[in-house]
């Protein structure tokens, strides 16, 4: 008998709900235009907000660090992994985001896995949005403390949540700045108020609001200072990627120096990851950069997002709040939204199908990611598409 046998029957069972993932072809170039399979796609798929993942300074910069420092670092940071690169990269981090000091991770995933089982244990509570990245999910059931989860962006529901229980040693509110699947925006103003009224600690995801949101590029807690000024006071813990808008890849986290110094001791996935390639911070050095010295990159990006939300909604496209470079076409079912997705691949249009546990049940939709380097006739092909094929749309 084979004791794997299970895993046939999960599969099958993926199958026929129309859940089954399976490895897409290879995708051959970066950028606007994919070629996968042989075949040339206009890319509405991917996270490269500022068409920087193909950028040559970028690849200068990493390949001059390979050419120094060769690929892999080859043991954790705290043994002999930290390159002087990093060190660069994160007190250039630190700046940007007006903070004491920041740590790398090798990823956004490891970065949110590895920082809130570090803020919080048993004995503490942990407030989370509904629909916060699985990484923030994943670092929260890590972490044994309670976990309330709050309705998606209801700082209300949240703030009874803290009247109904007051018993805990630490409380630690958790949230993306901009949610990944929808493109809306969290209520940050409202959860900084409710952080300092409980005193509790905050922690932001700006892994896709670095670089695009925010006179300097900063994100959303940048984005809303305008509104609330005291805002970067009262966000504590700050976590972001380097491998989406800034087109490198690594996560990273920036605060006070004490947060920082207690993170490289106690955020396992800091402690147990060897240290990420020094070309990867070579790019990110770069990109950082060009956020600072082209702000025209993110003006263009918010603008066409903000025409092309537009225009889909005239065509009865439901996007959900989408208020960013983000825009979901709600679909519901899995099985339509991978008929839509084949759909708009046959004409051109590589658009991500995003079904469960990616989102909620009968959520799933069409994810399209904008980009600073698409086109005028690239978004008018999609919206022509879209168009063009009316009947693709769910029956409401």
């Amino acid at each position: 008998m084979d004791p794997l046998e299970w895993v046939d029957d999960e599969l099958e069972r993926l199958e026929r709900d129309d859940l089954l993932r399976t490895l897409p072809l290879p995708l051959r170039s970066a950028g606007t235009i994919a070629n996968v399979g042989g075949r040339q796609l206009i890319n509405f798929a991917s996270n490269d907000y500022l068409g920087l993942a193909a950028d040559e300074r970028l690849i200068a910069a990493a390949a001059e660090a390979c050419r120094e420092q060769g690929v892999g670092r080859g043991a954790s940071p705290l043994i002999c992994g930290r390159a002087e690169c990093h060190a660069r990269l994160e007190q250039r981090l630190a700046e940007f985001e007006r903070t004491e000091a920041a740590l790398l991770f090798p990823s956004g995933f490891a970065a949110n896995a590895g920082v809130i089982p570090a803020l919080a244990g048993e004995g503490d509570a942990i407030y989370s949005d509904a629909k916060n990245h699985a990484s923030i999910v994943d670092g929260c059931r890590l972490s044994r403390a309670k976990c309330h989860i709050y309705p998606h962006a209801d700082a209300h529901a949240l703030e009874q949540l803290f009247q109904d229980g007051d018993h805990y040693r630490r409380r630690l509110i958790v949230t993306d700045t901009l949610f990944s699947m929808d493109g809306d925006l969290a209520p940050l103003v409202e959860l900084g108020e409710l952080a300092e009224r409980y005193n509790a600690m905050l922690l932001v995801d700006e892994a896709h609001a670095t670089g695009v949101f925010g006179r300097r590029g900063r994100g959303i807690v940048e984005h809303l200072s305008a509104q609330q000024p005291r805002l970067h006071e009262q966000v504590h813990v700050r976590v972001g990627t380097l491998s989406k808008a800034l087109g490198a890849a690594g996560g990273f986290v920036c605060g006070k120096a004490s947060l920082v110094a207690w993170l490289a001791n106690r955020a396992r996935t800091y402690v147990f990851s060897t240290a990420q390639p020094a070309a990867a911070s070579a790019a990110a050095l770069a990109a950082l950069d060009i956020v600072e010295s082209e702000p025209w990159r993110r003006s263009r990006l918010l603008e066409n997002a903000s025409r092309l939300r537009q225009r889909l909604r005239e065509l009865g496209w439901n996007l959900a709040q989408s208020a960013s470079q983000i825009i979901p076409l709600i679909i519901g079912s899995p099985a339509e939204t991978m008929r839509l997705a084949k759909a708009l691949r046959e004409q051109g249009l590589w658009v991500g199908s995003i079904r469960p546990p990616s989102v909620p049940a009968n959520e799933s939709l069409l994810r399209i990611g904008l980009s600073a380097a698409h086109t005028d006739e690239m978004r008018e092909v999609l919206v022509n598409v879209l168009q063009a094929n009316a009947a693709l749309q769910p029956t409401p």
